[in-house]
């Protein structure tokens, strides 16, 4: 067979067939100008820049009341930290509800529901939006009968008799189980404490200060050979800032 007669080789079909690609690519494209902060998308690159918007999000005035006050009382300030309202915990709680965590966009949430074992952990219907408008309102009603004021308004005694109480699931709750509702709570809490500040909770890294942890550093090579040594880091955010006191 002469050279003439093989046609296009399969080296050459690719080298041509990636060549007009490219050129059909970059004639297709558009340069294109964005002004002010972009629309953020579940995982998307640009982040969740819309959690230091003032004010609250999902609660009321009256639930991010008594959230407040409960996350206040699962984490009480002491001489290492501020309390878990002042580290912004229900501020966090607040911006989680609205996004998608809120209404467990990406679970599969379709029946039947049973109650499950404790390997198959979380088999409820209610998604966290629902759990906390709920649960809310029956700790509402509960301290209302029971003290003749909201959870807010107790003593420090008596909240702590609440929430345990909860924990217990000694307390009925109208439209969700008082363990599950105490759970949630503590669990949202606790994430807001120690996550990174751009998510609404804690503020001024007030966590990572207390434990030590140098936050969401970008290169730790030259610190790789300093053995045995306090290397005192200011712990900094995903946005690169070592001071992010936004409130709700």
């Amino acid at each position: 067979m002469t050279e003439q007669s093989k046609g296009l080789t399969r080296r050459q079909l690719l080298k041509t067939s990636a060549t007009t690609l490219a050129a059909g690519a970059a004639a297709s494209a558009q340069a294109a100008t964005v002004i002010g902060t972009p629309k953020w998308l579940p995982f998307d690159h640009n982040g969740p820049m819309h959690y230091d918007s003032p004010g609250w999000q999902f609660f009321t005035a009256e639930e991010a009341a008594e959230v407040e006050a409960i996350v206040e009382q699962l984490i009480p300030a002491d001489e290492l930290s501020v309390s878990g309202k002042d580290a912004g915990c229900a501020v966090f709680i607040d911006r989680q509800l609205v996004g998608d965590y809120g209404d467990f966009g990406r679970l599969y949430m379709e029946g039947p529901f049973t109650p499950g074992t404790p390997a198959q952990a979380d088999q409820s219907p209610l998604v966290p939006r629902e759990r906390y408008r709920i649960g809310l309102a029956g700790l509402s009603k509960y301290c209302q009968a029971t003290f003749q004021k909201n959870f807010s308004a107790l003593a420090p005694e008596q909240r702590d008799k609440v929430l345990t109480d909860l924990e217990k699931g000694a307390i009925t709750l109208e439209g969700i189980e008082a363990k599950a509702f105490f759970q949630q709570v503590l669990d949202n809490t606790m994430e807001g404490f120690f996550a990174d500040p751009i998510y609404g909770g804690n503020r001024d890294m007030v966590s990572w200060k207390m434990i030590g942890f140098p936050g969401a550093r970008y290169d730790y090579r030259d610190y790789i050979g300093l053995h045995n040594q306090k290397l005192n880091l200011t712990p900094i955010s995903i946005i690169g800032s070592s001071a992010w006191n936004k409130k709700g």
